[in-house]
């Protein structure tokens, strides 16, 4: 499987995914192990210290001795265990709280780590609020898998074999009466819970269904708005909701069956464990501590196995939530830098396309032997109909896809051979729709590069005459801008991603159409903008509205994927070409998505 080498190492299978973070604390989890087996041992004991005051009190009273003097020894027992209890409980909780948050954000930092390695055509496959809501459950459900092993079914182990001991020691038949019910109850309790997982998945599928309906339509309310469809809206949601209140009686219909079992079979032991030690103690064979402790041994195992179905029900569902999780995440990475590649190194900034072939996983062919250079500091637009192949040609060179043949160079450099990272440095993106940050003005802008000082910041965004309006704005830089930077609008948004490829000042400079979409006043004040920022660049400019290329240096016209012509603007519509015909075919300034 192909794992990006500055990855995390993640297994692909759920139980050992979670066991290789639980190994990471595994000191720490022995403690906590330690401790529960303690304070179980030590709660089911109260019932044998009990036993051992009665007892004592019993023959103090027939012998005529001090009762508190007989009985010392058993009061200590009992203050004893209920010390450890207290100890042990807490010695436990304090090892958790150091451990349970750090193990959990280690797991979140794992998956996003491996996640960030992912291409282009993964995230474009998924949704975003999807893959952040499944790290989340992961972690969770990773961190709840694990302590009701140690809090749930670990602590009844240790329960169930003192108890055992005890009773075998007080009576065989006792403890074999108890064995019996114990293997039976968590036997139909495993299997009652593995069937209901089906249920409960279906049920969690129907609540997400639900979630995901109600995201959609507060984030078109505008829509439901313009078109006065909120009637519409409700009676849509109501049919989600209606179907996932099936699943849930469904569900919970199923559990309320296993209560049935849970209390029935609790009865059945109380009762039974209780009139089988009165038979014993009326012959004879049993104190009257001992017979208290008895009832008492199974009021308290009662207690910590009633809710065992419901334990194996979460235990499933966890573990369904690590396997949906992994499977998703756990993936191989489809484009990864080679062993030991180096930095990429640009002094001129030339491109070169040798060869190049292309196609799609669907089997869709965009390339074939596709060669052009394109010379430094040269400007370049890219013009053809929609989908003949000028976004390909840009996402191939910022190596979001990987060319099938060929070989894609700058300053004589295969971009294959040197390192992601090093590659996007070298190159800045300007898409028609900005990607800002829900963080600060200044956050935003200084994302071109980090260790800019605020002042270098300030005087990038004067260049891209974005400091005015941010001076204007209520707390100035320190404006947080709202998700996808909604408080903004198109041409600020623009401006703000303007100053960002100032301040990072790569030698290559691609634009999507970054001014298509805005009033004519301000695209002149962003042209200012790019003016400067496209000084001493290599600049690729994908352009839907001719006439923001036919000043560039040459101009590159894509169809089904070639290149049929290429040249200056004038020489292009001297050709009476392919370009000419766009050029004539525009309307509103604007070309159509096909001929």
């Amino acid at each position: 499987m192909k794992i990006a080498h500055d990855a995390p190492q993640l297994p692909q299978q759920p139980w050992r995914f979670a066991l290789h973070f639980y190994a990471q604390v595994r000191v720490a989890l022995f403690a906590i192990f330690l401790f529960e087996a303690l304070q179980a041992a030590c709660t089911i004991l109260l019932p044998y210290a009990i036993k051992e005051i009665i007892d004592a009190v019993v023959a103090a009273r027939a012998g005529g001795q001090d009762v508190f003097e007989a009985t010392a020894p058993a009061l200590w027992l009992f203050a004893g265990l209920n010390f450890g209890i207290v100890v042990f409980s807490r010695a436990s909780g304090a090892v958790l709280v150091m451990t349970g948050p750090r193990l959990r954000a280690r797991i979140r930092q794992s998956l996003f780590s491996y996640l960030q390695h992912h291409s282009h055509r993964y995230f474009v496959s998924h949704f975003a609020g999807s893959l952040a809501n499944r790290i989340a459950e992961v972690s969770m459900s990773s961190m709840h898998a694990l302590w009701t092993v140690t809090f749930d079914f670990y602590p009844l182990i240790i329960k169930s074999a003192v108890a055992l001991v005890i009773l075998f020691n007080a009576s065989p038949d006792l403890a074999g009466v108890l064995s019996l019910w114990l293997a039976v109850y968590v036997y139909v309790s495993f299997i009652l819970a593995k069937r209901c997982r089906v249920y409960a998945q279906d049920f969690a599928e129907a609540r997400s269904r639900v979630t995901g309906k109600v995201v959609d339509s507060v984030t078109n309310v505008m829509n439901a708005k313009m078109f006065a469809r909120r009637k519409f809206e409700e009676q849509y949601l109501t049919e989600s909701i209606n179907h996932e209140v099936d699943h849930a009686l469904r569900t919970y219909w199923y559990m309320e069956k296993l209560r049935w079992f849970q209390f029935v079979a609790a009865f059945v032991l109380m009762v039974g464990m209780v009139s089988y030690a009165l038979k014993i103690w009326s012959e004879g064979n049993m104190t009257v501590g001992e017979f208290s402790m008895v009832a008492g041994l199974a009021i308290m195992l009662i207690e910590a196995a009633r809710g065992l179905s419901r334990t194996f029900l979460e235990f499933f569902e966890y573990l369904g939530n690590i396997a949906e999780g992994v499977s998703i995440f756990i993936q191989p990475h489809e484009i990864v830098d080679k062993p030991d590649a180096p930095r990429l190194q640009v002094s001129r900034g030339e491109i070169e396309f040798r060869s190049v072939d292309f196609a799609y996983p669907e089997g869709h062919r965009v390339f074939e032997q596709l060669s052009v250079t394109i010379r430094p500091h040269q400007h370049v637009g890219l013009v053809g109909f929609s989908g003949s192949g000028k976004s390909t040609f840009v996402n191939l060179i910022l190596r979001l896809f990987e060319p099938a043949g060929g070989a894609i160079l700058i300053d004589g450099q295969n971009i294959l051979e040197v390192t992601q990272d090093s590659l996007r440095e070298n190159i800045s993106m300007i898409p028609q729709d900005p990607m800002l940050f829900h963080r600060s003005l200044m956050e935003n802008i200084r994302y071109g590069r980090l260790d800019a000082s605020d002042e270098e910041v300030i005087e990038a965004a004067k260049k891209a005459h974005a400091h005015e309006f941010i001076a204007q704005t209520e707390d100035g830089y320190d404006s947080l801008v709202g998700e996808r930077g909604v408080k903004l609008s198109g041409g600020q948004r623009q401006r703000i991603a303007i100053a960002r490829a100032i301040l990072k000042d790569s030698p290559i400079l691609i634009l999507d159409e970054a001014t298509s979409a805005l009033d004519s006043v301000t695209e002149k004040k962003i042209q200012q903008g790019l003016d400067y920022l496209m000084r001493d660049k290599t600049v690729l400019v994908i352009a839907h509205r001719l006439s923001t290329i036919s000043h560039l240096d040459r101009i590159l016209v894509f169809h089904e994927g070639e290149i049929v012509e290429d040249g200056r603007h004038e020489e292009l519509l001297q050709l009476k070409g392919h370009y000419n015909r766009l050029w004539q075919m525009q309307a509103g300034g604007f070309l159509p998505d096909h001929d």
